[in-house]
């Protein structure tokens, strides 16, 4: 958060924020006429810890756009579950 002093006893505060905003349009053909819907989802991620940051991205584009990115994006820090070959699951542990 930070002050600015704008003279005579006037200020202005300002506080930053981490909104993730998501956005998505739905058409509609009637005939030759399209009718546009636009939605937008914004979510405040000022309270989550940064670490969370990419789990909370990722269950909000499930949820509202039917895809997700774990561990498929090489800058992520999500890590997916490590796979076997098909003779390790009879190796003894």
């Amino acid at each position: 958060m930070a002050d600015i002093f704008l003279g005579n006893g006037s200020n202005l505060t300002i506080q930053t924020s981490k909104n993730v905003e998501l956005v998505e349009t739905l058409c509609l053909m009637d005939g030759n006429e399209t009718i546009n819907l636009d939605i937008k989802i914004i979510a405040n991620f000022e309270n989550i810890p940064e670490k969370h940051h990419e789990i909370f991205l990722n269950m909000m584009t499930v949820k509202y756009y039917g895809r997700v990115s774990f561990g498929h994006n090489p800058f992520s820090a999500c890590q997916p579950p490590k796979t076997k070959k098909w003779w390790q699951f009879w190796k003894s542990k």
